[in-house]
């Protein structure tokens, strides 16, 4: 299991899809899942603080697990089958550990609700995660014989998405839009 928080939630160019970046914390590995615009942004104002006046069906997750005494102790983004990402919430209660299967983009909102650690799977960033500087899935700048220097690609494809932020220029002033 490799730790990593969520750098930042993008928008495609076109407006239409919505992608989280999360980050490995010991390196420069990244992971791009799409998600639903709710999910987004879900995710959007978990991480910009910003409090709505009822629960969210995340706020209300959390509520729910912690009324039954329950703890989140981490999220693992557990398996990529057929281009779809799993992921497992992992809940403790009563000295018990309990595993939930749930979407990432699910995982991760209620993650950021509960300051619960995020993991993704080494096998997971094996097969789908792209070292800064590459486009390829699984390969480091060593593997492709590029210098870091040269290889701004990534960067620069993560930059074209935008990140979504209400009230930046070409994009909604609502998140959850």
């Amino acid at each position: 299991m490799v730790e990593m928080f969520v750098e930042s939630v993008r928008v495609s160019t076109s407006g239409l899809q919505r992608v989280v970046v999360l980050k490995e914390k010991e390196s420069d590995r990244y992971l791009l899942i799409w998600v639903g615009t709710p999910e987004a942004g879900a995710i959007a104002l978990s991480m910009q603080g910003i409090a709505v006046a009822r629960p969210m069906t995340h706020d209300l997750l959390k509520s729910v697990i912690e009324a039954m005494g329950g703890t989140v102790r981490s999220i693992l983004v557990n398996d990529l089958i057929d281009n779809t990402f799993y992921a497992r919430i992992i809940v403790e209660v009563d000295g018990r550990t309990i595993e939930i299967d749930a979407r990432p983009s699910d995982s991760i909102a209620l993650a950021l609700r509960t300051q619960a650690r995020i993991y993704v799977a080494e096998k997971v960033l094996d097969e789908a995660g792209i070292v800064a500087g590459t486009l390829e899935p699984g390969k480091s700048e060593e593997d492709s014989g590029e210098s870091a220097q040269d290889l701004s690609v990534f960067r620069d494809f993560i930059d074209s998405l935008g990140k979504n932020e209400p009230g930046q220029e070409g994009q909604p002033s609502n998140p959850l839009s």
